[in-house]
């Protein structure tokens, strides 16, 4: 299958954003006719990978990343090449980019160059290239920290000293937890080193990042130089690589088994052996600085995390202090986590009790999302508050910026400990004062969600919003929504054929109009015919997977009906695939009823969504099959 655009997601902990874009990217391609596919790069890995078939029939492709999505696969196309939050708040914009041809072409330098093409290159600033390349690293870091460190904190649970063979609190059992665990965040510099060099040079970057790493943490620089390792390391092996391009192309063999490995690792090597010693006095100023700044200036520290983690909820700023926590902890420095983790937690919360003390001024979806959002923010997952945010930034964002510091410095006041970087209240267990903790976050929860929720009751008096309860909404819409719910008002047995033979469009439009002239839907049958084809001329009707939605509005229409033909052969139809049509699902709308027209066709449309429906449609063999489907799916 081919798609017209394809699409790449990613964020560096690949829970909430990754998915959040490729959802929004969908939708709106769906809404416009577009066919999309959208690869993830999740914590679960990469999943619906594009094929290099599907890459090279593609018009464009869309990657909405803070991670590397391996874009040399999209070398010669026309690439947008932007935020993970861009492909959430903006999926329309990066769609025009494509649609209109207006996105650089990736990498096509030497292309155009001979072709004498003036097209634009692809070029991404410093500052973004940099980003990813460390979101890279810690994506790749972060699992690693969560289980050592979850590991380490339960084994402390059976004693401070519990894996302290020379202790009385030693136990056999924690001894190992914590040896395990002590190995994993061991692993965190070496990691995070490594994969911060592969976005920059791939896999010869990654080979000489893991053994830059190593020596960045046998000589204690901590992730201070495991970052700078990995951007060193990273450049010297793109240097080496242009120096190699005079090599005879006979050798490509050697360079990757012999010269960038032997090279890369004495240059960079002895380059981080040799800024050892200024790193690792770096890092530990930092960590007396941090330690001291907790003990003598909390509400300042609390005051910064909470502004930083609540400013873009995931983005850049929220992921520096998010780092800075989850490295800390690979050098047992367990309360600055604390705060940042309390930071991250409170925006979705807050948002779910701004719906609770405002519920009338907010519509029942955003209800309801109010909702979802307690157990996103109990699981840490921030981003569950961005679509509040997005559409009162300037309002909504400083509220949760209260909220978010009152919580991170009850948080240090508390002396609360958290030594896992993710989790929430699952991880409660292994957190110190957890009751403390709970009741920091559920303050600053509560105030921020009252003032959000106060703001919204002003903006919904302002706009003379009818506050209605959710009861009162569903009898309005029960009113005055179309009565689907009898579906033997648009549709019967004698308007849904099966085995129908016809050999062009044309001919399959006639046979609908003589049906709904036979049973008293229509009065004209050739301006039916005329209507739907006046449809087709503005945008095809046929979707993917051999179904048409052709559907029309005339006056000449006596009644709304739905009338389904399923083919005994595939029919051409410019259908978004290019594949033939073998399912037609018309509509037939009386004049001045399009709200009638567009609510049938989104309620079909939902219906095509699901891919067990069209297998159901096609494996279906009679009318009575087909109706049945219909009427279970319009009624629901």
């Amino acid at each position: 299958m081919t798609y017209r655009i394809i699409a790449a997601t990613g964020c560096p902990t690949g829970i909430a954003h990754t998915f959040m874009a490729k959802e929004a990217l969908e939708e709106a391609a769906r809404k416009r006719g577009i066919s999309i596919k959208v690869e993830t790069h999740g914590q679960d890995g990469v999943q619906d990978t594009l094929t290099q078939a599907e890459i090279d029939a593609a018009d464009g492709v869309i990657i909405a990343a803070d991670k590397d999505v391996n874009r040399d696969r999209f070398i010669g196309k026309r690439v947008v090449n932007v935020a993970v939050s861009k492909g959430i708040k903006e999926p329309d914009k990066l769609l025009d980019a494509i649609i209109n041809q207006t996105a650089p072409i990736y990498k096509d330098g030497q292309r155009a160059a001979s072709t004498g093409s003036s097209e634009p290159q692809q070029k991404e600033s410093v500052i973004r290239s940099i980003y990813v390349s460390l979101m890279n690293g810690v994506s790749h870091m972060l699992p690693i920290v969560v289980a050592g460190g979850v590991m380490i904190a339960i084994s402390l649970m059976f004693g401070i000293h519990s894996a302290d063979p020379e202790s009385s609190q030693y136990n056999e059992f924690a001894y190992y937890m914590n040896t395990i665990g002590g190995i994993a965040m061991n692993l965190m510099v070496p990691v995070l080193c490594a994969y911060i060099a592969e976005s920059i040079a791939k896999r010869p970057g990654l080979i000489i990042g893991f053994i830059v790493g190593m020596i960045a943490f046998t000589n204690g620089t901590g992730f201070l130089g495991g970052i700078i390792g990995g951007f060193m390391t990273g450049y010297i092996i793109l240097g080496l690589g242009y120096l190699f391009k005079a090599l005879p192309k006979q050798l490509d063999g050697l360079k990757s088994i012999f010269l960038f490995p032997v090279f890369g690792i004495f240059i960079a090597g002895f380059a981080m052996w040799f800024i050892s010693a200024p790193m690792g006095w770096i890092n530990q100023a930092m960590m007396d600085f941090l330690a001291s700044f907790q003990n003598s200036n909390p509400i300042v520290l609390g005051l910064i995390v909470g502004i930083m983690c609540a400013f873009d909820m995931g983005g850049p700023v929220n992921k520096a202090a998010y780092v800075t926590g989850t490295a800390l902890l690979s050098d047992g420095n367990y309360f600055f986590m604390a705060g940042v983790s309390a930071a991250c937690i409170v925006p979705p919360i807050a948002t779910g009790f701004a719906t609770l003390f405002a519920g009338k001024a907010y519509s029942t979806s955003e209800r309801s999302a109010g909702l979802v959002n307690f157990l996103l923010g109990s699981t840490h997952i921030t981003e569950g508050a961005i679509p509040f945010a997005a559409k009162k930034p300037l309002k909504v964002i400083p509220f949760l910026m209260i909220g978010s510091s009152i919580a991170a410095i009850l948080t240090y006041v508390f002396k609360v400990q958290v030594p896992a970087p993710h989790g929430g209240f699952i991880v409660l267990p292994i957190v110190t004062h957890p009751f403390l903790w709970i009741l920091a976050i559920l303050a600053g929860a509560v105030v921020s969600g009252f003032f959000i929720g106060m703001d919204q009751k002003r903006t919904a008096a302002k706009n003379k919003v009818k506050e209605t309860p959710i009861a009162e909404t569903a009898a309005v819409t029960e009113k005055t929504a179309l009565p689907v719910q009898d579906i033997s008002q648009i549709m019967s047995l004698d308007t849904i054929k099966v085995d129908v033979k016809a050999a062009t469009q044309i001919e399959v439009f006639q046979q609908i109009a003589e049906t709904a002239k036979q049973h008293g839907i229509i009065t004209d049958p050739g301006a039916i015919v005329d209507g739907f084809l006046q449809r087709e001329k503005a945008s095809t009707t046929g979707m993917e997977q051999g179904i048409a939605i052709p559907h029309t509005e005339r006056s000449e229409v006596l009644k709304p009906a739905i009338i389904i033909f399923k083919l005994a052969d595939g029919v051409e139809w410019n259908a978004l695939d290019g594949q033939p049509i073998r399912i037609v699902i018309s509509m037939l709308i009386p004049a001045g009823t399009a709200s009638n027209h567009l609510y049938y066709l989104s309620e079909v449309s939902k219906m095509l969504v699901h891919q067990e429906t069209i297998d159901q449609l096609h494996h279906a063999t009679n009318s009575e099959d087909i109706l049945a489907l219909f009427s279970t799916k319009l009624s629901a």
